[in-house]
C-alpha cells in the first residue's frame, strides 16, 4: 500500500514557475514508477509526465516538453514536477499516482493516487 500527498500547488501568474511534490508512504516507493496527471475542469484527466523507478528514464506529453521537469529523490520517497513558463492553460489539479511495475502512461495503469494539489495561472 502506497499513500501520495502531494503539495507546491497555488496561484501564480503566466510566465511564473512552481514545483510540485508528492511524499509517498511506505518502503517500497523505488519499486514503483512515479506520474504526473493532471485534470482541468470539465476535462478529463490527462498524463503529464512520468518518471522510472531510477529516475533515469523520464517522459512528458508534448504540452509540457520543455517546460517541466520531473524528477525523484528515492531517499525521500518524493517526487517533484519543476514548471517553468506556466500558461492558463496549465490550470489544474495536479495528482500524483503510482505505478507498481508498469511503465506507462495511461491513468488506468496507475495503482495509487493522491488527492491533488491545484495550480492556478492567472493570464
Amino acid at each position: 500500500q502506497v499513500q501520495l500527498v502531494e503539495s507546491g500547488g497555488g496561484l501564480v501568474q503566466t510566465g511564473d514557475s512552481l514545483r510540485l511534490s508528492c511524499a509517498a508512504s511506505g518502503r517500497t516507493f523505488s519499486s514503483y514508477a512515479m506520474g504526473w496527471f493532471r485534470q482541468a475542469p470539465g476535462q478529463e484527466r490527462d498524463f503529464v509526465a512520468r518518471v522510472s523507478w531510477s529516475g533515469t528514464s523520464t517522459d512528458y506529453s508534448d504540452s509540457v516538453k520543455g517546460r517541466f521537469t520531473i524528477s525523484r529523490d528515492n531517499a525521500k520517497n518524493t517526487v517533484y514536477l519543476q514548471m517553468n513558463s506556466l500558461g492558463p492553460e496549465d490550470t489544474a489539479v495536479y495528482y500524483c499516482a503510482a505505478a507498481a511495475g508498469r511503465w506507462s502512461r495511461n491513468r488506468y495503469d496507475m495503482d495509487y493516487w493522491g488527492k491533488g494539489t491545484l495550480v492556478t495561472v492567472s493570464s
